[in-house]
C-alpha cells in the first residue's frame, strides 16, 4: 500500500528554528516608540524577557532549540505529513493534495510550538508569573499548558465572543491551571475604560493584548506572552515546515502550492518560511512555489488593508510595527474563526507580501464550513475554523486543476481540530450562519486614526 500518512522518528525532530530574516533581500524595518524613533531593547525588557528579546531581534540564520523544549516537542512532535487522497477522489481533481496534522499536540493545534519555548525562555530569566491574550482559545490553552510544564502560573485574557462561543477552550486552560478573564474585563484600566463606552463590547484580539500587555508593565515580576506575530513567534513555528521538508523528501514530492490560514502570521510563516528559505538558498524547485496566506473577508488585512505603521494592541501600549493592517481599533466581526480576527499582520509576513513574494486571499464564513465538512466526511478529522480557511482555498485550486488538467502538488497546514468548535459546526448545519460583508466603512473610519509616522 502506497503511504498515505508519512511519519519521523523523535530523533528526527528539528534541532534548530529556521530565521528568515537572514535570508531577506530588504533589512526589517525596525519598530518604532511613540516618539516615532526605534525602540531600544531596555524599553522592551518590560515585557518580555531577555531571553526571548534575543531571538527577536537576531539575524542568525539557525536559532537552536533547547534539549529541555525538545524533549516537551516529543509528546506530539514530528507531526504527521497525510494524503488527502479520499478528498481528491471526491473532487475529481488530478491534483494531489497533503496536509500537515497539528492537530495532535496536547491543546491541539499548532500553537505550543511556541508556547512550550516562551515558557522555558521565561523560567530561564527568572519570570514568576505569564500573561496572554487569546482569540479562539488555541493560543490560550497552549500557553495553560506550557506553563504547567514548566511550574509557571498563567493568566489569559480571553476574546469575550469567543469566551461565550467557546466554553470547552475556557476550561482546558483551567484544567492546565491557568485563570481566565473574559476581555474586556475590570481587572485593567484598559478593560473598565471600554466596558463603560460600551457594557456589550464583544472584544478583539487587540483589546485583549492591550490588557495583557497592561498588566506585564505593571509587575516586574509578570511577562507577556505572545500567540503571533513577532518574528521570535514566527521563528518557533517553523519547526512546522522544517518537518514538512524531510516529509516530502521521503516520498519523492514536493509542492507547487503551500495554503494556510493568517491572522497574526505564525501559523503561515510556519509551514511557508523553510521553503522560501530554499528559495533564497537557490533552490530552483522552491522557487516556483506560490505561498498563499488565506484570511477572512470580515477581516481582510492582508488584502484590503495598508502598509503602514500601526500599533499591534487598541491601546498603543506596545511598539509601532510596520505592517498590513486594518487599523488598531477596528473591531472585526464575531466570526467563528476567532484566531483571524486581528487587525494587524506580522511584520515579516507583511514583508514578504508587499515585496510580492507571498499571495493573499480572503474567504467567506459559510464556504470555509462547507469546505470543513467536507474535509471530515472524506478524511475523517474536523478541522478548526481557522484550518477550514486553508481547505477553503486548497479545495477551490483542486477544482481549477480539475478544469485545466494540472497535476499539481496542493500542500496546506491543517493548524488544529474542531472539537471544542461544534457549536459553530452545529450553526452552520442549521443554516444559521452568516457572511459577514466586508466592513468598509468601519476599517475607513479605523484607518483614519493610524499614527502618524515620518
Amino acid at each position: 500500500m502506497k503511504p498515505t500518512r508519512i511519519i519521523l522518528d523523535q530523533s528526527e525532530i528539528p534541532t534548530h528554528w529556521y530565521n528568515i530574516v537572514a535570508d531577506l533581500k530588504n533589512p526589517p524595518a525596525p519598530s518604532l516608540g511613540p516618539d516615532g524613533q526605534p525602540v531600544t531593547p531596555d524599553r522592551m525588557l518590560a515585557i518580555f524577557p531577555g531571553p526571548v528579546l534575543e531571538q527577536e531581534m537576531s539575524s542568525e540564520r539557525w536559532i537552536p532549540i533547547p534539549e529541555e523544549v525538545r524533549r516537551v516537542y516529543a509528546l506530539w512532535r514530528p507531526s504527521p505529513l497525510c494524503r488527502a487522497e479520499r478528498l481528491e477522489q471526491l473532487l475529481g481533481t488530478p491534483a494531489k493534495i497533503f496536509y500537515k496534522y497539528e492537530g495532535v499536540s496536547p491543546a491541539g493545534s499548532h500553537k505550543p510550538n511556541s508556547a512550550v519555548p516562551q515558557a522555558w525562555l521565561n523560567k530561564l530569566a527568572g519570570t514568576k508569573r505569564l500573561v496572554t491574550e487569546t482569540g479562539a482559545g488555541q493560543w490560550g490553552s497552549s500557553m495553560a499548558f506550557a506553563g504547567q510544564m514548566f511550574g509557571l502560573p498563567v493568566r489569559v485574557f480571553m476574546v469575550k465572543v469567543s469566551h461565550d462561543q467557546k466554553p470547552y477552550r475556557r476550561l482546558m486552560m483551567q484544567t492546565w491551571g491557568a485563570e481566565v478573564l473574559a476581555s474586556p474585563s475590570m481587572a485593567t484600566a484598559t478593560g473598565r475604560r471600554l466596558l463603560a463606552e460600551n457594557p456589550d463590547n464583544s472584544g478583539s484580539l487587540a483589546i485583549a493584548i492591550s490588557e495583557a500587555v497592561e498588566e506585564a508593565v505593571a509587575d516586574a515580576g509578570t511577562k507577556y506572552t505572545l500567540g503571533s506575530v513577532l518574528n521570535h513567534v514566527l521563528l518557533h513555528q517553523t519547526v512546522i515546515g522544517l518537518e514538512a521538508k524531510k516529509q516530502f523528501e521521503k516520498i519523492g514530492e514536493y509542492p507547487d502550492m503551500i495554503f494556510a490560514p493568517c491572522g497574526g502570521g505564525c501559523n503561515f510563516a510556519g509551514v511557508t518560511f523553510p521553503f522560501l528559505g530554499d528559495a533564497a538558498a537557490g533552490d530552483k524547485r522552491a522557487q516556483k512555489i506560490r505561498h498563499v496566506a488565506v484570511e477572512p473577508t470580515s477581516c481582510p488585512t492582508l488584502t484590503k488593508g495598508v502598509y503602514a505603521y500601526d500599533f499591534g494592541d487598541e491601546s498603543g501600549f506596545t511598539p509601532l510595527m510596520k505592517m498590513y493592517t486594518l487599523g488598531h481599533d477596528f473591531m472585526p466581526p464575531g466570526i467563528h474563526a476567532g484566531g483571524l480576527r486581528y487587525h494587524g499582520d506580522s511584520p515579516l509576513v507583511s514583508q514578504l507580501y508587499h515585496e510580492g513574494l507571498i499571495e493573499a486571499v480572503a474567504v467567506p464564513q459559510v464556504a470555509t464550513f462547507e469546505a470543513g465538512v467536507m474535509f471530515a466526511r472524506t478524511e475523517g478529522i474536523i478541522p478548526a475554523p481557522e484550518s477550514a480557511h486553508a481547505i477553503r482555498a486548497c479545495i477551490d485550486e483542486a477544482l481549477r486543476c480539475k478544469e485545466t488538467g494540472e497535476p499539481k502538488t496542493l500542500f496546506f497546514n491543517l493548524s488544529g481540530h474542531g472539537h471544542f468548535d461544534m457549536a459553530a459546526y452545529e450553526s452552520y448545519f442549521n443554516g444559521k450562519l452568516e457572511d459577514f460583508a466586508y466592513p468598509e466603512e468601519a476599517i475607513r473610519a479605523s484607518m483614519e486614526k493610524l499614527p502618524k509616522v515620518g
